[in-house]
């Protein structure tokens, strides 16, 4: 299937942006820890790139045990776990090349950016069945690259030392957020929404609508909160609260599931499991406070923002 093979064309290429960081790690003579940072790309880059690698010609029959996948991912976590995945710092630009390119370049420097997101919608519009959203983002990403080169006349070994600095700052984080995906399956295939239905019954009584909404909408939040993402949080809290608290009791299900899933999106903004939403940018902008300094911020907005929510649930859904 086409769509099968382009996403895993997409891995694939992951993969290779991490097997080239572990040949710039091992080369750098001077990097920290040298051998167990490679050790970490490797093992990221292998699952990245033969996991699946039968895909790519329609054979699903070919990959990589998913024992085996797990046992690596642990390897991973205990490499980062002990602190021995160093990032090496890059020679920057000087201030004067970053000036004079930015007087030569100046607002055109947003157009690939623009492409990216036009491009994505109209793939994604058109063909997402055929092709689905994250192979409408691998196009759009793809095209905006090679607009980017032909404004700034960069060169594509400049693209490939930039992606491995992109990804190296990140670190071990950026494994998380596929481990917090399937942490999202593994909770809903464990019955934790019938855990968490049992304890509401006690606090809030069936019937009541307003305190249904408030107490969907808080654990749409909280528990993102804990997972780090709302689609992964959705299906237990629907199970567990939405269901049986906001649904029976005649809610539309289109707007009170649409406002659930947004509702837990303000816990992504307070929550530090939201790695590529707020550790992530605090690395790459270097901002001081390098835990919470995007969190504290976005947290008045966060909290305003769900008592929006738990209101527009109660006065539309009903």
């Amino acid at each position: 299937m086409l769509k099968d093979s382009l996403t895993e064309v997409l891995y694939v290429l992951c993969g290779i942006i991490a097997f080239y960081s572990v040949y710039a790690t091992l080369k750098d003579k001077k990097h920290p820890s040298r051998i167990p940072t490679a050790l970490f790309w490797a093992i990221l880059g292998f699952i990245f790139t033969f996991s699946r690698i039968g895909t790519l010609w329609g054979n699903k029959k070919i990959a990589v045990n998913d024992t085996f996948v797990g046992y690596l991912v642990l390897a991973m976590a205990v490499l980062s776990a002990l602190k021995l995945v160093k990032f090496n710092k890059f020679e920057e630009s000087s201030r004067e090349f970053k000036e004079k390119m930015s007087m030569k370049i100046g607002n055109k420097i947003f157009v690939p950016a623009l492409v990216l997101a036009v491009v994505a919608f109209v793939v994604a519009q058109f063909w997402t069945q055929q092709l689905g959203s994250l192979v409408a983002l691998g196009i759009s990403a793809v095209l905006a690259l090679v607009v980017a080169l032909s404004i700034t006349k960069g060169k594509t070994h400049e693209v490939a030392e930039d992606s491995r600095r992109l990804l190296e700052l990140v670190g071990p984080v950026s494994m998380l957020p596929q481990i917090l995906a399937a942490l999202g399956s593994v909770f809903t295939a464990a019955g934790v929404g019938t855990v968490i239905a049992n304890g509401i019954k006690t606090v809030v009584p069936q019937g009541n609508i307003f305190l249904g909404v408030t107490a969907y909408c808080l654990g749409m939040a909280l528990f993102t909160m804990i997972m780090g993402n709302a689609f992964a949080a959705f299906a237990v809290i629907t199970a567990g609260i939405g269901v049986p608290f906001v649904f029976t009791q005649g809610a539309d299900p289109v707007i009170a599931s649409a406002l659930a899933l947004t509702a837990g999106f303000c816990g992504t903004l307070i929550t530090p499991m939201a790695a590529n939403f707020n550790i992530v940018p605090n690395a790459i902008l270097e901002i001081k406070d390098k835990k919470y300094g995007v969190i504290k911020y976005q947290l008045p907005v966060a909290i305003v923002m769900l008592l929006i929510h738990i209101g527009l649930m109660y006065v539309w859904a009903f």
